[in-house]
């Protein structure tokens, strides 16, 4: 079997016309990475020129060019919607677009190619870089914001996880319950690993800003990112007795990566442009944006601090209702930030006077990472595999009172996180002061009533419970409406995000993809090369004389050995290693509507005795359908789901000769349309790869005709068979 990271149709062979290199990605790596690969190959040989083009799927990285690939191209094609290092590409003519201009318009970046601009070093793959995308093509990808921020989200939630864990594992096997809160003492071993969890927090809020910034301007805006971080993090320099917190740091984030943007446009003479990049660059744009975040922007942090701490005095004297929502709303909003430790400190101040402000304050607090852990187990399929980590990881530190294990939810999708965290926030505090829940000290979270320093035990549980659920069920709510997907959802602050992308089929880490990485385990080995090599033998004549049938081994996923058959004739009665059988092709659809054809399709599938539940294999297709369509372009449709409904992984293959709108980004109507279903446990790489190699054979036109011309099943799985 032909890996998906070899050069498609003799690609990257010397021939005549230009050495043209490229380089695609999507953020979910599977389907529009291929088929881009695939069509800017095939449009480079039909032009007469040489291309090698590296794939960045989910898989990672395959057919990477070599040093001497660069050194002898003459001009690189960037086709991607995330952050690619164009840092090898340095002295060469660079084009940078979004994925879909490499499947749509390849000829025409073939052609723009030629006048792209020399790459000069000092920017990444975004809008704001030195290779600017292609003149009407480029804004398709996905803006710098929502890379950017995506970027510095991922760089944060190891530093979220150690820390916390560390902090609640210290806490629970060597804190104390005291006036002061739940104290280690300094002698202890637990103090020293709470001091190292601290140390990971700490570094948190700079992690998030620095590699925001990393992804827009590249190394230069690293240090001033997380500088800038560490300031926004600290409200001791700007005289706040609360830091700027998460949102701080994705401004100072964006302030770096665009100020260093616009330093590197300042014209330089040339004896100074090697310190550029490594000393001037960085100490100007430290300089300047600390100084202006400790001057400027500091003194309306520490102004907020203030003004909020004296209204909730006075509102003291209101009903016990009204502060526990204030309390909850605030400590929910920016955990951690000055709105959070204005609450906080307001109702640890009152924990001698007035501990039921302690009491509102300690329900609330372990309700957004509760909150948030519990979506992840409620709707898995919502959230990549590193998210519904996190996800437990949030768990565990809300029983401890941090707050700040919902951050990296928060951060990826502050619009539809952050309003679910305040309204579970807001009722846990409502019912706990109605309830006068009491806690004697400054701390909160289920922790502090397991230690018996809470009154009220029984109401303080139930208004976690309570709140923990609202926010639960909020955040799903407000994703399923937003078609949210795991840290795919907006980069709404500080700017607004690009309109979302439609999820292509198979791909990574999106919610419900059959492509999650990360989630190979339980899954079984797959025999591709044997069986798709035979099949594709077979289907060539190239069985052995006088065999009417030759035995194909195939060891199918759920580890039993299955046969797929081919005659001398070129029958075939099963491709894709067996997940697509004769059973499931059907020569004509009779739906003309996508919700049909998929109720359709999921019933062809259960022909096959592999799907357990068909009404739950099609509530998941329609719920992976709700994030964005399926419909890839090129009158193709791959509706898919990832679901314990089915017992091993299973393809379906029909025809709709007059289409059916999916909502494609090309406006075609799907005639062509494959259906997908794994289990949870069976989404490993030979999975990815079988959807890489489908998207990109479906790429060709000439395959499309034929295998909407095939006169019945034994020739649609002929055709099928090619595809290795």
């Amino acid at each position: 079997m032909t890996s998906p990271a070899d050069p498609p149709n003799g690609a990257g062979a010397s021939g005549p016309g230009l050495k043209l290199l490229a380089v695609t990605a999507c953020p979910t790596g599977i389907a529009h990475t291929y088929m881009a690969a695939e069509k800017l190959a095939q449009a480079a040989e039909s032009l007469g020129h040489s291309m090698k083009v590296e794939t960045q799927g989910s898989i990672g990285a395959e057919n990477v060019l070599s040093d001497n690939d660069v050194r002898n191209a003459d001009g690189i094609i960037i086709a991607a919607d995330k952050d690619v290092d164009r840092s090898r590409f340095i002295g060469k003519k660079v084009l940078v677009v979004g994925v879909a201009e490499g499947i749509h318009h390849p000829e025409r970046l073939i052609e723009q190619v030629r006048e792209a601009p020399v790459y000069q070093g000092g920017g990444r793959d975004t809008e704001g870089g030195a290779a600017p995308a292609a003149p009407g093509g480029g804004g398709k990808g996905r803006s710098v914001t929502y890379k950017a921020l995506m970027n510095g989200v991922s760089y944060m939630i190891p530093f979220v996880v150690v820390g916390g864990l560390l902090i609640a594992v210290s806490l629970a096997l060597g804190g104390d319950t005291t006036s002061e809160g739940i104290v280690i003492p300094d002698d202890s071993f637990w103090k020293t690993v709470n001091d190292i969890g601290t140390i990971g927090f700490q570094l948190m809020i700079p992690a998030l800003s620095g590699y925001i910034a990393y992804a827009i301007a590249d190394r230069p805006a690293l240090v001033p990112g997380m500088v800038g971080g560490w300031i926004a993090a600290h409200g001791e320099l700007y005289d706040s007795e609360a830091g700027a917190g998460f949102i701080g740091a994705i401004v100072t984030g964006f302030l770096a990566g665009y100020l260093v943007l616009w330093i590197k446009q300042v014209r330089v003479p040339k004896f100074v442009q090697p310190i550029m990049p490594i000393i001037v660059i960085p100490i100007v744009a430290t300089s300047a944006l600390g100084l202006f975040f400790i001057y400027v922007l500091g003194e309306p942090i520490s102004w907020v601090f203030e003004h909020l701490t004296d209204w909730l005095g006075g509102l003291t004297g209101t009903s016990a209702a009204l502060l526990g929502v204030l309390l909850g709303l605030m400590i929910a909003f920016d955990m951690g930030g000055p709105v959070n430790k204005t609450a906080f400190l307001f109702g640890a101040g009152l924990v001698s006077k007035n501990p039921e402000v302690m009491g509102a304050c300690a329900a609330a607090i372990p309700v957004p990472p509760l909150g948030q852990g519990l979506a992840t187990l409620l709707r898995r399929r919502m959230f990549d595999d590193q998210e519904r980590e996190t996800g437990l990881a949030a768990l565990f530190m809300g029983f401890f009172g941090i707050t700040e294990g919902a951050i990296p939810f928060a951060a990826a999708r502050p619009a539809r996180v952050i309003p679910a965290n305040m309204l579970g926030g807001a009722v846990a505090g409502a019912i706990a002061g109605v309830a006068s829940v009491e806690d004697n000290v400054p701390h909160g979270g289920p922790i502090v009533a397991v230690l018996g320093a809470v009154g009220g035990v029984p109401m303080f549980f139930v208004a976690v419970v309570v709140g923990t659920a609202v926010t639960a069920l909020g955040t799903i709510a407000l994703m399923s409406v937003g078609g949210g997907r795991a840290m795919a959802a907006e980069a709404s602050s500080p700017v607004a995000p690009p309109a979302p992308e439609p999820v292509p089929a198979g791909v990574g880490g999106g919610v419900g993809d059959i492509g999650d990485t990360g989630a190979a385990s339980g899954g079984a080995a797959v025999s591709v090369d044997s069986a798709v090599s035979a099949a594709s033998a077979a289907s060539s004549g190239a069985a052995a004389p006088g065999a009417a049938r030759t035995a194909v081994s195939v060891e199918t996923a759920d580890g039993e050995p299955g046969s797929g058959t081919a005659s001398e004739s070129g029958a075939v009665d099963q491709v894709l290693s067996g997940y697509l059988t004769e059973r499931t092709v059907k020569e004509r659809l009779t739906a003309n509507r996508k919700d049909a054809a998929i109720r359709e399709m999921a019933e062809l599938l259960a022909a096959t005795g592999r799907v357990a539940d068909t009404a739950e294999l099609v509530r998941a297709a329609f719920a992976r359908e709700d994030q964005g369509t399926t419909g890839l372009g090129e009158e193709i449709a791959i509706p898919h789901a990832k679901t314990d409904a089915v017992t091993a992984p299973v393809v379906g293959f029909a025809r709709a000769p007059e289409g059916i709108d999916w909502g494609a980004p090309d406006g075609t109507k799907a005639r062509l349309v494959f259906m997908i279903a794994v289990p949870e446990a069976a989404a490993g790489d030979e999975h990815l790869r079988i959807l890489a190699l489908l998207s990109r054979t479906l790429m060709a036109a000439e395959f499309r005709e034929r295998l909407l011309g095939a006169a019945d099943v034994g020739a649609i799985l002929r055709v099928l068979g090619e595809i290795e």
